[in-house]
Order: structure tokens, then C-alpha cells, then sequence
């Protein structure tokens, strides 16, 4: 993690024993007592850590790879680095999990905070903070001054906000990082557990959260909305971004500045998307997908594919906006 200060890392372990844990085949010779110290995403791994490689898509990151092993099937095992200690295994990203929640068992499920204490107790820590009735603080929680929170808000352990920050009634922050001038509406919900699963033949296995919710400057987030904290990596919302009410972000999403999002979208897991974007209402888009800058979304669309930079799409599946209106008039719609 660039910055994983809410869960406690349990390790190291030996290179044996998370082995062990991935029921993978490792070199002949292996010196077992090599310890490894952390899980960390391909793109910033270095030694000590473990990563994964399952899709050929990163090749030209994983031959780049600093870390000490990796976690892979035998078919990619040529796109790592020679000197990369190779876990081979039959599922990856079940492997990965496991090994995640040796490091990190804490954040399979989303625990209670017992640190919690009413605002009230500790109003003289926040001199510069307003707060509601019922408000509940985490241990360790940074609250910037000029910042208000609203009834009946939860702030669980370790959440940094900023200054000038409003934050609505009936919120909580989790594994969350907010910078100035962010603005929270009323129930939203940040920082849970993504819906991250992995099938295991007979039944499903939980893909612990160990990542976080950033949230940059002057981001704002409308009321009943959910943002998922990462799971190997963090979940990003840029600067000046603004989401409506209703709108669900998944685990490890990154969206760039300046968008806008309009209610009831939903972003699968793991997709990027760039700067200036523009999701109309009720849009739907999958998982690991890469969205440009510039780009415009019709509302209802269902996206499936990346797009490029400074496209506008419709539909469903998304198809290009001309495109759309042609085929829409063909039907004889006006």
C-alpha cells in the first residue's frame, strides 16, 4: 500500500509459508527462511514484497517487477523478471487473497470500531470543528479546522479530513482520507468492504479490503451514495470531482478531476477513468475498464469496452453518440 495505516500488517512470513497458503509450486532449492514483509499491487511492489501477475495485460509492467516473489500461473511466469521468486499456482487471484488475509486478517470483514467515543468527550481536541448531536470519533482521527460534521455521523480510527470540509448527517468515513474543502451529503458511505469475492468450487471466498478511499480537494459526493475502499490498491476520486446522489464507486476505482457522475451510476471495480468525464444518470460500467479524458456517457448506457479520449457514447452496449441516434431514428423513434 502507498499508505495502509488502518490495518494492522501481520507479517513478515517466510517465503515457505506463504507457499504453504497458496498450495503453489516454488524453485527447486528455494532458501525457505526468506521473509517476506508485504502484499503489494504490480505496479509498486519492491523487495521484500509478494505481488501477483494473472493477466497477460501486464506484461510490460510484471518484467519490470522489484519485487521479491510473485504469485503467477506456469503459462506467465516468462513475463516476470528472472531473479523474481515465482509462486505457481492453479487460481491467482484466490492465492492472492489468501495471502492477503494472512498478511491482513483484520480486513476481511468490516469490524466494529470500539474505539469509538462520543464527540462531546473530546470536543476540546477539535477546537476548530463543529459538530452535531450524537457524532462518534475513532482513536487517532485528524480533523481539519473549519470542518463541520452533521447528527448522528460516525468517524471511525485513523480518517484524516481536512480543513473547510462539511460533512452531512448520518455519514461514516472508514479507511478513508479526505483533503480540504471535500463535501459529504447526508448517509453516504465511505470506506466500506468492496463486493469482492472469489468463486472456490462449492462455495465463495472473501477478498480482503486493504486499501483505502482517497478523496482529493474539493471533491463533493451526494446524499446516499457508497464509495468501496480498495482491495490491493486505494479507490480515488481527483480533484473538483463531483458525484450525485444515489451513485455507487466499487474497490479500487480511480477516477480522474473535474468529472461529474449523475445519480444512480454504477462504476464496477478496478476501472479508470480520466479527466473531464461526464456519466449521465442511471449508466452502468463494467469492471477493469479504461475510460479516457473527455469522455461523455449517456444516461442509461451500459459500458463494456474502454473508450478513448473525448468520445460521447450511448446506449446499450455503448456505441458511439451518432451512431446511437442513427440507429434510434432507423427504428422509427423521433
Amino acid at each position: 500500500m502507498s499508505c495502509n495505516f488502518f490495518f494492522k500488517n501481520k507479517g513478515p512470513f517466510s517465503i515457505k509459508k506463504i507457499a504453504n497458503i497458496c498450495v503453489g509450486e516454488v524453485p527447486s532449492g528455494l532458501v525457505s527462511s526468506i521473509k517476506i514483509y508485504n502484499i503489494i499491487d504490480l505496479f509498486r511492489a519492491k523487495e521484500n514484497d509478494i505481488t501477483f501477475l494473472n493477466s497477460i495485460k501486464f506484461k510490460e509492467k510484471s518484467l519490470k517487477c522489484k519485487a521479491t516473489a510473485c504469485i503467477t500461473s506456469k503459462k506467465l511466469t516468462k513475463y516476470l523478471p528472472e531473479n523474481c521468486i515465482k509462486i505457481i499456482v492453479d487460481n491467482v487471484l484466490l492465492s492472492a487473497a489468501k495471502v492477503s488475509k494472512l498478511f491482513y486478517p483484520e480486513s476481511e470483514f468490516d469490524y466494529l470500531d470500539q474505539t469509538l467515543i462520543s464527540s462531546e468527550q473530546i470536543k476540546d481536541k477539535y477546537i476548530d470543528v463543529k459538530f452535531g448531536k450524537n457524532v462518534l470519533i475513532g482513536e487517532n482521527v485528524q480533523i481539519g479546522k473549519n470542518t463541520a460534521i452533521g447528527n448522528n455521523s460516525i468517524i471511525e480510527h485513523d480518517v484524516k479530513i481536512g480543513e473547510n470540509c462539511s460533512i452531512g448527517s448520518f455519514v461514516v468515513i472508514k479507511n478513508s482520507v479526505l483533503e480540504n474543502e471535500v463535501h459529504i451529503k447526508d448517509g453516504v458511505k465511505i470506506g466500506s468492504k468492496g463486493f469482492g469475492f472469489i468463486p472456490d468450487k462449492s462455495k465463495n471466498f472473501r477478498i480482503p479490503h486493504i486499501g483505502k478511499v482517497l478523496l482529493m480537494r474539493g471533491v463533493e459526493i451526494g446524499s446516499g451514495s457508497t464509495i468501496d475502499r480498495g482491495s490491493i490498491s486505494d479507490t480515488i476520486l481527483g480533484e473538483n470531482t463531483f458525484v450525485d446522489n444515489l451513485v455507487q464507486i466499487g474497490h479500487n476505482v480511480r477516477i480522474g478531476k473535474n468529472c461529474m457522475i449523475v445519480s444512480q451510476v454504477g462504476i464496477a471495480g478496478s476501472t479508470v477513468i480520466g479527466d473531464n468525464v461526464v456519466i449521465g444518470g442511471q449508466a452502468g460500467i463494467s469492471g477493469h475498464l479504461k475510460i479516457g479524458n473527455n469522455v461523455k456517457i449517456g444516461g442509461n448506457s451500459g459500458v463494456i469496452k474502454n473508450i478513448p479520449d473525448n468520445k460521447k457514447v450511448m446506449g446499450y452496449p455503448s456505441m458511439d453518440f451518432k451512431k446511437f441516434v442513427k440507429n434510434w431514428r432507423s427504428n422509427g423513434q423521433q
